[in-house]
């Protein structure tokens, strides 16, 4: 199964972090492709995003369904296709680190199926490790800024 793990310093308080990723609809947006997404409820959204793996350039609708929140440091969750035959997981994990900064890990993995799945997880192991760091840095930096904002910095 393609997967990806990428780090990040994040300059805020862990309570911080941890009310921005517990919201899914504040880290829906910083999908790299972002077109959409709806809340179903507190644990389910739909997302739609366009998708530039290798030479395939697509739009992709999925479910993200909360599996867990582990106050304040770890929310997981899965995803299934929904235009698409593929399935996975991933999650935000926060921990200390040096200098009052909490390092934030954002890890996917997702697994391509049906017919072509072996040219779409070959091309998935090439661009998953490049979506992951987009989604992980655009949530430090979203933190970031919001936590500043209402600091009033």
């Amino acid at each position: 199964m393609p997967n990806s793990t990428h780090q990040s310093e994040v300059n805020v308080p862990i309570g911080a972090l941890w009310n921005f990723v517990s919201d899914i609809g504040n880290w829906a947006p910083l999908v790299p492709g972002y077109i959409e997404h709806e809340v179903l409820c507190e644990r389910e959204s739909t997302w739609c995003f366009k998708s530039d793996i290798g030479i395939l350039k697509k739009k992709i609708e999925l479910k993200v369904v909360i599996t867990g929140w582990q106050e304040p440091k770890k929310v997981t969750f899965n995803l299934t296709g929904l235009n698409e035959k593929f399935t996975g997981q991933g999650y935000f994990h926060a921990s200390e680190g040096k200098n009052n900064k909490i390092v934030m890990t954002g890890s996917l993995d997702i697994k391509a199926e049906g017919m072509m799945a072996s040219v779409a997880n070959s091309l998935l192991n090439s661009t998953l490790p490049e979506l992951t760091a987009g989604l992980t840095e655009a949530v430090a930096a979203k933190v970031e800024q919001q936590h500043k904002e209402h600091a009033g910095v």
